[in-house]
């Protein structure tokens, strides 16, 4: 199983790496964007290099590399998760432009029916973003947004994150015990 694991530019970055520490502790290849954005954002809110981040990752692109793999609907991948998805991400999506790698690989998911798995960490929600998650959801893609249970008592930020990652892998189909399920 191939999965992509996109890292844009919007709070919560950990969620991202957290999908990647997971997946490299499993036979899982995965396919790692950064945008120039999320690098700045991974050094203000974690104490993670960018390269300890890359280095989780099976293959790693840069943001501009519109030739990778992932780009062309003839690579055999599962699906992606971006996370976390920042508005702007996710209006490029919605609106089918393909201004990076992470938006090109989306495309490619949607347009192949491949699972698609956005995170936005956006509060609150304006009527362009809800109206973009409408689109986004219309053409097949979940959108998960990273709002966390608390049923099961977290103790930790870090359980907290796992939730969410565990949700999301959920999501695509991967067996996890990354969190506490309700019951």
């Amino acid at each position: 199983m191939e999965i992509i694991i996109g890292i844009s530019g919007a709070s919560g970055s950990i969620y991202g790496i957290r999908l990647l520490e997971i997946l490299s502790r499993m036979d899982i290849v995965t396919h790692l964007v950064i945008t120039k954005t999320a690098k700045q954002i991974i050094e203000i809110e974690t104490d993670y290099s960018v390269i300890e981040i890359e280095d989780m990752a099976s293959h790693v692109y840069g943001e501009g590399e519109l030739t990778a793999p992932i780009a062309s609907g003839s690579h055999r991948f599962a699906g992606m998760i971006v996370a976390p998805c920042s508005m702007k991400t996710l209006g490029e999506i919605a609106c089918g432009m393909s201004n990076n790698l992470i938006g090109r690989a989306a495309d490619v998911c949607l347009k192949e029916r491949r699972r698609l798995i956005l995170m936005p960490r956006e509060t609150p929600f304006n009527q362009i973003h809800l109206e973009n998650m409408l689109k986004i959801e219309r053409a097949g893609a979940i959108i998960l947004p990273a709002c966390p249970g608390f049923y099961s008592r977290p103790a930790t930020i870090d359980d907290l994150v796992n939730s969410m990652a565990g949700r999301a892998l959920d999501l695509m189909g991967i067996n996890n015990e990354i969190y506490k399920r309700w019951g």
